[in-house]
């Protein structure tokens, strides 16, 4: 018995299993200051399981999958034993946060997210990470190599944008290795990317967050524009418009530029 490839999930069976080991390997264990180290690891979209049988192989981690194909879920329980009870037969993009991993309600248990993440989702669920990210002090994942390379640059680099900054300013992110198109099934017409993201000792901004985020966004969304005409629609301060940050592009600015810029463009004039 073997799972065929969906299309409608964005599909691609990693085959290489020294590449499944290398991704494994990644998970350091790594805990961010004044938070409890974690054992429990969550597997998004395990497929046949070619990365989860050396997650399982780990005696640091307790793993747990989630997968919202059907019949994947059918093939793991098949033939992996032990992940009896650690399935959840569930799409991570909508499942209450309080039930990762392990399914239990109003779990605050710290855990790391792992995994060969569908492309075309991939995104969304590092913004669901963020969300949670004084539960998620670790994630290794493969992505489509232009979206890694983007979560992974930093100021002054053209692939640096939103998703580098607001990631940035709670992870420290590595660009770990570039997998081909010729080890999946279905090949995908691009290469792959496979980053980790490790939870910095931040516990605040230092500013508004959804201040910072508003000013990030805007910052980026006419990047060619000097700051100064990118956010006009956000009104700046007296103070903000003094500020020298104005007479550069966001990709020139830092993720503590973007905080103390924050902090300017909220100034009583």
């Amino acid at each position: 018995m073997s799972v065929k490839p969906k299309k409608e999930l964005g599909q691609h069976f990693l085959t290489d299993l020294s590449i499944a080991e290398r991704i494994a390997q990644l998970l350091s264990g790594h805990t961010a200051s004044g938070q409890p180290p974690y054992r429990q690891i969550l597997e998004i979209g395990p497929g046949m399981g070619v990365l989860t049988q050396f997650l399982l192989q780990d005696t640091r981690f307790d793993t747990y999958v989630i997968e919202i194909d059907r019949e994947s879920v059918d093939y793991l329980n098949k033939h992996f034993p032990a992940l009896e009870g650690k399935i959840l037969p569930s799409d991570f993009l909508n499942i209450r946060p309080d039930l990762l991993p392990t399914k239990q309600p109003d779990s605050t248990q710290p855990f790391a997210v792992v995994g060969n993440f569908p492309y075309n989702i991939s995104t969304q669920i590092l913004f669901k990470v963020l969300d949670m990210r004084d539960r998620v002090p670790e994630v290794v994942g493969m992505f489509q190599r232009e979206v890694a390379q983007r979560v992974a640059s930093g100021p002054g680099n053209k692939d640096y944008g939103i998703l580098s900054v607001l990631l940035q300013a709670w992870y420290d992110i590595t660009y770990e290795f570039t997998v081909p198109p010729d080890v999946f099934n279905p090949p995908p017409n691009v290469f792959s990317g496979v980053i980790s993201l490790r939870r910095n000792d931040k516990i605040e901004l230092g500013c508004s967050e959804r201040k910072f985020t508003q000013v990030v966004k805007h910052g980026f969304s006419q990047r060619r524009k000097t700051l100064r005409n990118a956010l006009k629609p956000l009104n700046p301060t007296e103070a903000a418009l003094a500020s020298p940050f104005m007479a550069k592009r966001a990709e020139q600015l830092s993720v503590a530029d973007f905080v103390q810029l924050t902090n300017l463009m909220e100034q009583a004039d």
